[in-house]
């Protein structure tokens, strides 16, 4: 892992334990997401578009299987969903603003589903450029909802009524519904060590792994 991005997830998960560094805990996860997020945008200026969708792990154990376009996809996806539709109790920006149509997605769900060439395939049909207008989007709501939160929102757990709703978006994959009682069964300060930090850098280190292969 990242030695200075895991430095940042470790300082963060630390300083939101305690009231008294809630704030700079959150200044913290703000800046680990920046870097993560400049990463992220350095594909779009360094690749090109068959790269988005290379898959030169195909048979292999781990993230790095995966495609670089699919690995962004995923890491927002999940993170709309998490954040408006379980924190925020919102409409999910991919429905909101009709990002599957512009993206061309042939999918709606997290992608979880996907295995070896069809994750290929998902991201080869991809539009990158809208795909970028949607993780900014995301990224923007996720960092208005992170400056807004208090310290005792930390302890707001998800509840049956939230799976429920989250069930009748279809954001998850009937074979993937694990993801659902998974998240349900945290708090939101649960859902800012994963999916909120630790997610993106798990994906964002498998992507550049592929990134390295094929240049």
């Amino acid at each position: 892992m990242n030695k200075e991005w895991s430095e940042l997830n470790k300082s963060m998960q630390n300083q939101i334990k305690k009231e008294e560094t809630f704030e700079q805990g959150i200044e913290t996860l703000l800046l680990l997401r920046k870097k993560l997020m400049e990463q992220i945008s350095s594909f779009k200026m360094e690749l090109d578009g068959a790269a988005f969708h290379a898959q030169p792990f195909l048979n292999a154990k781990g993230y790095h299987n995966k495609t670089i376009a699919y690995s962004i996809y995923h890491i927002f996806r999940i993170e709309d969903i998490v954040a408006q539709s379980l924190i925020k109790k919102q409409e999910q920006l991919f429905v909101k603003e009709n990002f599957q149509e512009r993206m061309g997605a042939s999918i709606c769900t997290t992608g979880n589903e996907l295995v070896k060439e069809e994750i290929a395939e998902f991201s080869r049909q991809l539009d990158l450029k809208e795909l970028y207008h949607y993780i900014l989007a995301v990224d923007l709501a996720t960092t208005r909802l992170l400056k807004e939160l208090s310290y005792s929102d930390l302890k707001i757990r998800m509840t049956e009524a939230d799976k429920r709703v989250l069930l009748k978006t279809k954001s998850v994959a009937d074979s993937e519904d694990w993801l659902i009682d998974y998240w349900c069964g945290k708090d939101i300060s649960g859902l800012l060590r994963m999916p909120l930090s630790r997610h993106w850098i798990m994906h964002v280190e498998a992507s550049l792994r592929i990134q390295k292969k094929i240049l």
